[in-house]
């Protein structure tokens, strides 16, 4: 495995899918709008034999997707719940994950709903302090750890470089939710870990028009089980949506590092605003294990959770933004405000968000390409 430069990957994304088809010369990948595929003759391949199994224009984003993560394979689900899913498909009644307490709802969900009455069980835990992980991975059973870095919504950070590693040592599979960063900022099979996993409905088509998921595996023999779940299953996504996610890679490097920028200067301006009681971003000197991400020389994202004085006024901010979209989503050029108390992560009991802080006074950005101005004195009307 080779650690890539940020300028390469700036050009591996701008050439995604170019050169595919060698037939006319088109520049952009071709959308492959079909089930099936002609045979030669009997016994005989184009390589592509039916859609489910692999299609063409799949395959173009899939390969840019192993590559922008220097991983081995990459896969490509119809939804980031669907990515998710096929990667625990990899354990087996009896055992137990790791997973981070304070995880998207909709992954929580997965685990409680799902997995749990299956016999796969998940052991919740602070993934940004190391001796509780520790702990965690020692006890009997566990199998995996799945970390989501930065966290959502409370954007803590793990040490993904020595989690692995402990992680290694007892034959544990460790798996990342890489949504927030992206491999933009951090590439974690270049930490050590397994797999990684991606809602690529967010940064990675980057348009809030497709609904799509994404798994990178660091071997060749978890691309063998990922590429069996994928055909066997079936979740996979459609050519058009792979087209449309392929088209957002392409400027992802430029897209993150304008939402990064304009990201820390909200995350400084709402430190000091007087109705804003605290402010979570890896950007804010103030944050801790914020020298995880300088270790890394990677970025902070352009995810902004904080918290209000009042909560009795979240209704009249949420219907009082003008730039920004009170929508439950993320990663888009877009800006948007969302409610993790009653929206992202409504599925998890009252006790345990209140235990976690995610709270009625908590609002979450994501911060697009705006002028960073408008968002600013948006955020500033309805303060």
């Amino acid at each position: 495995m080779s650690t890539i430069k940020q300028s390469q990957l700036a050009t591996r994304l701008a050439q995604a899918g170019n050169r595919s088809d060698t037939t006319t010369g088109a520049i952009s990948v071709p959308i492959y709008q079909t089930a099936s595929f002609v045979h030669p003759g009997l016994g005989q391949s184009t390589g592509f034999d039916y859609s489910r199994t692999s299609n063409p224009t799949r395959l173009a984003l899939e390969e840019t997707l192993a590559s922008a993560d220097s991983g081995h394979r990459g896969f490509a689900f119809a939804s980031g719940l669907a990515a998710i899913d096929a990667v625990l498909r990899l354990f087996s009644p009896g055992d137990k994950l790791v997973v981070t307490e304070d995880l998207y709802g909709g992954t929580y969900r997965l685990f409680e709903k799902i997995y749990r009455p299956l016999g796969i069980d998940a052991l919740y835990v602070d993934t940004s302090y190391i001796r509780a992980v520790e702990e965690a991975l020692a006890l009997p059973g566990v199998k995996g750890i799945l970390l989501e870095s930065p966290t959502n919504p409370l954007l803590k950070i793990a040490d993904i470089r020595v989690i692995a590693a402990l992680a290694r040592g007892r034959g544990i599979l460790t798996i990342v939710d890489n949504t927030f960063l992206t491999p933009v900022l951090q590439r974690p099979i270049e930490q050590g870990a397994d797999l990684v996993v991606y809602s690529a409905t967010k940064y990675l088509a980057g348009h809030n028009d497709v609904v799509a998921g994404a798994v990178v595996t660091a071997t060749p023999a978890l691309s063998e089980r990922i590429a069996f779940l994928q055909n066997a299953a079936g979740g996979i996504l459609g050519p058009q949506d792979a087209w449309l996610t392929l088209r957002g890679l392409k400027t992802l490097t430029l897209r993150v590092a304008r939402q990064q920028e304009n990201a820390t200067a909200l995350a400084a301006w709402l430190d000091h605003h007087p109705r804003v009681r605290r402010v979570y971003y890896p950007g804010l000197s103030s944050h801790p294990n914020r020298n995880i991400l300088l270790r890394e020389k990677s970025g902070w994202g352009a995810m902004i959770a904080f918290e209000v004085e009042d909560p009795a006024r979240i209704p009249e901010i949420l219907s009082k933004v003008k730039i920004f979209l009170f929508a439950e989503s993320l990663g888009g050029v877009e800006s948007l405000i969302t409610y993790p108390y009653l929206q992202t992560h409504a599925d998890i009991e009252e006790a345990t968000r209140q235990r976690l802080g995610i709270n009625d006074r908590l609002l979450r950005l994501s911060v697009g390409i705006e002028a960073i101005e408008d968002l600013q004195g948006d955020l500033e009307n309805v303060l």
